[in-house]
């Protein structure tokens, strides 16, 4: 069995809901018979994540002038889109 110290600033695990943020982390990265493990000690904070993603006017009006679709449309796309302005441009033009 090997085990290795890593210099880790943040540690993030990302789930659907909610990620955990591990600060001031001291990471372990351990080989026992080839199987790679990680073991994480830290500061845990849980944070929800924000399914709606900020939409600016900004972003709007870019969709708009491009795919000349109502706002309405456009911002019902963005959010689809995850905030993704090329998918959501692309969803509209098809």
């Amino acid at each position: 069995m090997e085990q290795q110290d890593l210099e880790v600033n943040e540690v993030i695990f990302r789930m659907n809901e909610k990620e955990l943020v591990i600060s001031n982390p001291k990471v372990s990265k351990v080989n026992a018979m080839g199987q790679e493990t990680y073991q994480v000690i830290g500061d845990i904070e849980e944070r929800a994540l924000d399914s709606t993603p900020d939409i600016s006017e900004e972003d709007i009006q870019t969709v708009i002038d491009q795919t000349n679709c109502s706002k309405e449309e456009v911002t019902k796309a963005i959010k689809e889109s995850k905030g993704d302005l090329a998918e959501a441009i692309m969803n509209l033009s098809s």
